[in-house]
């Protein structure tokens, strides 16, 4: 193992954003097969699950309200919805953040599955306060399936970025 190296804002927080974006984007194409339309995951809760798992950082909550206001404006929802799902996934990822370091990698998918779960969660939750109606279930859990499907993509980041952290040394 190489020594650490410090974390470079651009590289561990500005790049996995703008990856986010593309991706987002990318699937949002009105691309049909079979009658079926892409899937839509929140990309945003892979840098949400491994910022958080990576390392404590004043600036990973605001990239994350950043990523929020970006789903928010460009799905069309109301304003903060996502940010303040991706913060409630955030937040209680870094609060259980201890009991992560050293965890299987399928144990770690477990837990990325269950800040997907808490985060949609809230977000079904605000949704049904701001609209006063119910969303459907059906296509939370599909969105919930197809999240929790990208956890490869937050083991990855996790992997790139874990020799900045003391903890894993």
């Amino acid at each position: 193992m190489t020594g650490a190296r410090p974390l470079n804002p651009g590289r561990w927080l500005g790049v996995p954003m703008l990856f986010v974006i593309l991706a987002t984007i990318l699937f949002a194409a009105p691309i049909r097969m079979w009658g079926l339309q892409l899937p839509e995951p929140i990309f945003a809760m892979v840098p949400a699950f491994a910022w958080a798992v990576i390392r404590p950082s004043i600036l990973a909550p605001f990239a994350l309200l950043l990523l929020g206001l970006f789903l928010d404006t460009f799905w069309g929802g109301p304003t903060g919805l996502w940010g303040l799902s991706l913060l409630v996934a955030y937040a209680s990822v870094l609060a259980v953040r201890n009991m992560l370091t050293g965890q299987s990698r399928p144990m770690l998918w477990v837990w990325y599955a269950g800040a997907c779960a808490l985060s949609m969660t809230a977000g079904f939750l605000f949704t049904m306060m701001d609209s006063l109606a119910m969303p459907s279930l059906v296509a939370v859990f599909w969105q919930f399936l197809a999240t929790a499907l990208l956890f490869p993509f937050a083991h990855r980041l996790i992997d790139r970025f874990e020799d900045a952290d003391v903890r894993f040394r």
